[in-house]
């Protein structure tokens, strides 16, 4: 199946910036947020309203937001949040979209939110019901592997996400939470969800831990998936999940699919000029391919 369009969802603010421990100064968040929707970004997860105490570097995750929305209203943002709290706190920010993460591994579920699989469905119950006009959106972490538990079973992922579409959930993205994933492995899995849900316009999220993250997008947009997350640099990684590195960077995602001729609406040149900031301003050794390579674009 060949898609000739996909839509690159930016997680840098949010997944990429987390995982780094000396905190980032609030106007460079914001400067790296204004480049990348200069470079044709059209959807940023902007940030994670969890507690500061377990990650830090989300404590002005408010003052990003207020003044992310000010200065771009129309922008299509996204926060995750990890329970009731982090959503009231999102929405009252103006955020409209919500992301929320629930593990298939209980294990991981556990180290991450402290909760079991079950109460995790309970608080996200609670939250569709009280905020109907916010648009919610379910990532199913750990879905192609888990540091604790190793493999798992993809029945459990197709059971939440009936429970999702059960409590009416805007949108579903399956996460390769360590980036353990193969594109046999992807290819396997995207057909057994869209066999048991055939109308439902899945996306993904994917790390890049073991150097396939690339040839898992690929195997996926053969399947006729074309919405996925990734990070610009490659920054990114789970604090929860031992081992896992960063996210497929956004740079090397829009080099290949314009390669390919398929549409991205994002210009590879000015992404890079956000990835060099990044590396000047934030972490230098960036994971990502292309930001380490001097070359025309």
């Amino acid at each position: 199946m060949n898609i000739r369009e996909v839509k690159i969802i930016e997680v840098a603010p949010r997944d990429g910036f987390q995982i780094i421990e000396k905190f980032i100064e609030t106007e460079k968040k914001l400067k790296i947020i204004d480049m990348l929707i200069n470079s044709g970004i059209q959807k940023m997860q902007v940030t994670s309203f969890v507690n500061p105490k377990a990650v830090p570097q989300m404590k002005d995750a408010r003052e990003v937001v207020k003044k992310s929305i000010e200065k771009h209203p129309d922008f299509e943002w996204t926060a995750l949040v990890p329970n009731y709290k982090g959503a009231e706190l999102a929405i009252e920010s103006g955020i409209k979209e919500l992301s929320y993460v629930i593990s298939a591994s209980e294990a991981h579920n556990m180290e991450n939110v402290r909760r079991t699989v079950e109460e995790s469905f309970k608080e996200l119950k609670r939250i569709r019901e009280d905020f109907k006009s916010t648009k919610i959106k379910l990532d199913i972490a750990t879905t192609f592997g888990c540091p604790f538990e190793g493999d798992i079973d993809i029945n459990k992922a197709i059971k939440m996400i009936h429970t999702g579409l059960d409590m009416e959930i805007d949108e579903i993205f399956l996460a390769d939470t360590i980036g353990v994933a193969n594109p046999k492995q992807i290819k396997e899995v995207i057909r057994a969800v869209k066999k048991e849900f055939e109308e439902i316009d899945f996306g993904l999220h994917l790390h890049d831990t073991e150097g396939m993250g690339l040839a898992n997008v690929y195997a996926a947009s053969q399947l006729g998936i074309n919405k996925f997350e990734s990070a610009a640099g490659g920054l990114g990684g789970c604090p929860f999940a031992p081992g896992a590195a960063g996210n497929v960077a956004t740079e090397d995602l829009v080099n290949m699919f314009n390669k390919m001729g398929v549409e991205t609406n994002i210009s590879l040149a000015k992404l890079l000029e956000t990835t060099d900031y990044i590396k000047e301003n934030v972490k230098s050794n960036l994971s990502g391919h292309l930001s380490n390579v001097k070359r025309k674009v």
